[in-house]
């Protein structure tokens, strides 16, 4: 029988080794990143100068995801997409790129190609005309001026009479001289449209030349008196 108070087993935790506490860290962060551009931002480029004056060729932008886990494209915003089907070359809207960068491309700590950036139009049920007897585009019957069009130009040198199906949208950029959009690819497969799934986000934000950060304000303003779809469309 022992007449002293035995010592009760230590319960404290034993500290991981730096080099375990580094691994953990690196780790954690890399989850993080990758969350974060599967669900809420991912980094991108500008390969061309399809949107200007707007964005900029070799701007670097952000482009947020949040806005599309509940609601639908509205017209004005400007999209990043996949390509629809061979709307890019095997190397257009590339950026030449070491391991490290494509490494960090991977978990969006780096600007990612091989995407198209363009304005949406026109949305589900929308009959988008070009042009009416002033010149200007047409949307359900409404003119629409496009503030945001590089200055001079007109909406569109392509005529084109199309409704927008289901679950797609008519695409188009802001310098409509030098953007190979939904007019350029109405006699191929999908006529034109993208799908709403093949959507990665809306652009955000230009972070980078210093010179050109700025917040990419939406344009609800142009399509304010524009009526809805007076017939659904079809899929």
């Amino acid at each position: 029988m022992s007449s002293g108070t035995e010592a009760k087993p230590s319960t404290a935790k034993k500290a991981l080794p730096l080099w375990q506490e580094v691994l953990l860290l690196l780790v954690t962060a890399l989850v993080l990143a990758v969350v974060v551009k599967t669900f809420l931002v991912q980094a991108f480029y500008i390969p061309s100068g399809s949107m200007e004056n707007t964005l900029d060729k070799d701007d670097r932008i952000l482009v947020q995801k949040v806005s599309y886990w509940t609601g639908d494209v509205e017209r004005g915003e400007i999209v990043v997409f996949d390509d629809p089907g061979e709307w890019l070359g095997p190397t257009e809207g590339r950026e030449a790129s070491n391991l490290v960068q494509e490494g960090l491309s991977l978990i969006g700590l780096y600007p990612t190609g091989g995407h198209l950036v363009k304005r949406v139009i026109g949305v589900a049920g929308d009959h988008v005309v070009c042009c009416d007897s002033e010149g200007r585009l047409e949307l359900n019957g409404a003119p629409v001026e496009e503030a945001y069009l590089r200055p001079g130009l007109s909406p569109s040198d392509t005529k084109f009479d199309v409704t927008v199906p289901e679950g797609k949208l008519w695409v188009m950029g802001d310098n409509r001289n030098n953007s190979s959009d939904s007019r350029a690819h109405l006699g191929a497969p999908g006529g034109g449209f993208v799908s709403t799934d093949d959507v990665v986000g809306r652009v955000w934000t230009v972070v980078w030349p210093w010179s050109r950060i700025q917040f990419v304000d939406g344009v609800d303003d142009v399509f304010t008196d524009v009526p809805a779809a007076e017939v659904s469309p079809g899929s």
